[in-house]
């Protein structure tokens, strides 16, 4: 996915092109600047943010850009590192002068961000931001829509869809990636899991970048859990389950915190597993019409880019919400200033396509809005809750 082909295809950040040439030359461009993991270990999900990002402001600029003004959008390459991305965001900041910022990919490179953002007063709308204890920035407002405290109610929603599906796991064994967000999570998991009852067999964790997972498998199969939480991030997830295939060992029930969707749902080892999320390309998410054509376009561009899975989902809504934000805000408060935008943003809520969001709680945290879903016959499917699940859908064990 990384090859120059792939980056080619998926199109340039230069958004100017969808506005009339006249309509070009009269207004001048807002430009908004941040990075994206573009290559490095990140990059197979940063990469579905900015295809989806980029369709999604090609659109804004053909309705006449924000507040009669086209967006240009300017990304660097962080390489999945937070030193990088935070010289970037300096870099951004007082060299290329944007006018406003768009956080990065994953919680590291974002919170290397925020404090460039908070040194200079800039607002910031991250998409992956999963420790909100941490956000302590009062100008940082988050698309990926977990509440204040994901540690306790996602790992409870996940409980409640095993519950809700039939399965009752009675113990688990839970092995995680210390990349910052995923720990957190999976640290707030275990105490969930013990007060909901189950045992656990197992805790190991490893370094961020580790390929290496044959003696995790191993353990793995020798506790032979019921429930395997498996704290990932990207192409962790294929790598584990390659490595306990290998040793002939097939978890009944797997939950895989932030992986590379794609990739998973192509291949035969993911059957079964579960993640959360916050839209999946099918029903009652799609019911919307005005969404309708961005999804369409976002399908084409990235079967044309050869995604290994084209289809719309958490991580491209996730990308889009963060641009609904900064857009409501500016709107909002009639203006570009970030401090007007954030006061705005504080006292109302947005419209995006995960739904009605809201910023008045902790760090500027909401409602946790993750939902559980699985990969059934290749494809992700929301089973849990039953008001946003696929008609029909349920917990396949």
């Amino acid at each position: 996915m990384l090859k120059r082909p792939f980056l080619q295809a998926v199109g340039s950040s230069l958004l100017l092109s969808a506005l009339p040439l006249a309509a070009r030359a009269q207004a001048k461009p807002i430009v908004v600047g941040g990075t994206l993991s573009l290559t490095g270990p990140l990059a197979g999900t940063a990469l579905l943010h900015k295809l989806a990002a980029e369709l999604y402001l090609e659109q804004v600029n053909r309705r006449g850009g924000w507040l009669g003004r086209p967006v240009e959008w300017r990304i660097k390459d962080d390489q999945s590192k937070p030193d990088l991305a935070r010289t970037l965001y300096e870099q951004i900041v007082t060299v290329d002068k944007a006018d406003l910022l768009m956080g990065p990919y994953a919680t590291a490179n974002s919170l290397a961000a925020m404090g460039v953002a908070q040194r200079y007063g800039k607002v910031l709308i991250t998409n992956s931001f999963g420790i909100p204890s941490l956000a302590k920035y009062d100008m940082h407002f988050p698309a990926y829509v977990m509440g204040a405290e994901p540690g306790t109610t996602a790992p409870n929603t996940l409980m409640d869809a095993l519950q809700a599906g039939g399965a009752k796991p009675q113990t688990v064994a839970v092995v995680t990636s210390k990349f910052p967000s995923v720990h957190f999570m999976s640290i707030g998991a275990r105490e969930v899991f013990r007060k909901r009852g189950l045992r656990e067999l197992l805790w190991l964790e490893w370094e961020f970048g580790n390929r290496d997972f044959g003696a995790i498998a191993s353990r793995l199969k020798d506790v032979n859990a019921d429930f395997l939480w498996l704290g990932t991030i990207g192409p962790e997830s294929l790598q584990l389950l390659d490595a306990m295939n290998k040793i002939d060992y097939r978890p009944r029930l797997h939950f895989h915190l932030y992986p590379t969707p794609g990739p998973l749902a192509q291949s035969p080892l993911g059957a079964g597993a579960m993640s959360f999320t916050t839209f999946e390309q099918h029903a009652p998410f799609t019911n919307n019409p005005a969404y309708t054509e961005l999804i369409k376009t976002y399908n084409q561009r990235a079967a044309a880019a050869n995604f290994p899975d084209p289809a719309f989902e958490l991580q491209a809504a996730n990308a889009i919400t963060g641009w609904q934000i900064l857009e409501a805000g500016i709107v909002g408060s009639g203006g570009f200033e970030d401090r007007k935008i954030a006061d705005w943003l504080k006292k109302n809520r947005v419209d995006t396509m995960v739904g009605k969001l809201r910023f008045d709680g902790p760090n500027n945290y909401g409602d946790d809005l993750n939902r559980v879903k699985q990969l059934q016959a290749g494809k992700w499917v929301v089973i849990h809750p039953k008001e946003v699940a696929l008609p029909g859908g349920r917990l396949a064990v």
